[in-house]
């Protein structure tokens, strides 16, 4: 359903619960992030009444996910930690296209967020059948659910402002780098992406 081309190291699960507070800690500013995200979006298309109106609800949804995250810190006596550079999304983000007009930037801020959310989804997937803690399995599956809502109402929006030829293209190539950043980056237990 993703399209992911490369999937996670089954080994970043054991990876991850070496370093829950970290991965916990990264979780959460994910969450931020993705409200943050959301706003920015509404704040550059206000005249895109379709996007306001889909993206205005994940705003409150994203920022009460970084609120649950937090409670699950404090549950386990752990502490949120400080923001760390994300550089999965910073890769994503140097693959978009520059000098593009309005249209067509909004088209990629649309695919880099899908891809976030689908490489969240796939990663809170496993953290759901995989992670030992049978607490933290329905945790992150709650997550999952929403991530995948998350991912298709982006690639929609995308298709609706972009066209479904063009944006399946470009979604393709999108695939295709994050693939390659996939293979890149270093297995760490102690982020998100």
């Amino acid at each position: 359903m993703l399209g992911l081309k490369l999937p996670t190291d089954p080994r970043w699960v054991n990876l991850a619960e070496m370093s829950l507070e970290n991965i916990l800690t990264d979780h959460a500013y994910c969450e931020q992030k993705a409200a943050t995200s959301c706003i920015s979006l509404i704040q550059s298309y206000p005249d895109k009444k379709d996007l306001v109106e889909s993206v205005s609800p994940v705003v409150t949804e994203e920022w009460g996910h970084f609120r649950l995250v937090l409670r699950e810190l404090d549950k386990r006596g752990l502490q949120l930690g400080f923001q760390r550079k994300d550089e999965y999304v910073n890769k994503l983000l140097a693959f978009q296209k520059k000098g593009v007009n309005r249209e067509d930037k909004l088209i990629e801020r649309l695919l880099v967020c899908a891809l976030i959310e689908a490489r969240s989804c796939e990663r809170f997937r496993l953290l759901s059948l995989h992670i030992a803690d049978e607490d933290l399995k329905e945790f992150y599956h709650g997550f999952m659910v929403s991530e995948a809502g998350h991912y298709r109402m982006f690639i929609d929006l995308a298709k609706k402002y972009g066209g479904e030829e063009k944006t399946k293209i470009r979604w393709q190539e999108y695939l295709e780098h994050e693939a390659k950043i996939m293979e890149e980056l270093a297995l760490r237990g102690d982020r998100m992406h």
